[in-house]
């Protein structure tokens, strides 16, 4: 797949990412599985493994404002991507 925003070649990698569920709080999802751009660092999220973060960020509603969550060896990857230990 090219990247859209350079034309480069995008490769499946494994990144941490944060996202915010709420004005106080936020969620990084550690070793996520995207598509990234080795030239702009642009990257994109397939879709089965958005639905997973949905998930994720859906049942991640403690009371701290900052979480950490490894994403699972057990949520879907990319081929070629290996999943993380446990």
């Amino acid at each position: 797949m090219k990247c859209t925003v350079c034309g480069a070649e995008m490769r499946p990698t494994r990144s941490d990412l944060p996202f915010k569920t709420t004005d106080r709080n936020i969620v990084i999802l550690r070793g996520l599985p995207v598509l990234q751009c080795g030239n702009c660092a642009h990257y994109l999220i397939e879709d089965g493994v958005l639905a997973r973060v949905d998930e994720i960020l859906a049942s991640s509603n403690g009371p701290a404002e900052l979480q950490i969550i490894a994403y699972g060896a057990d949520s879907p990857a990319h081929e070629g991507v290996p999943a993380l230990p446990r």
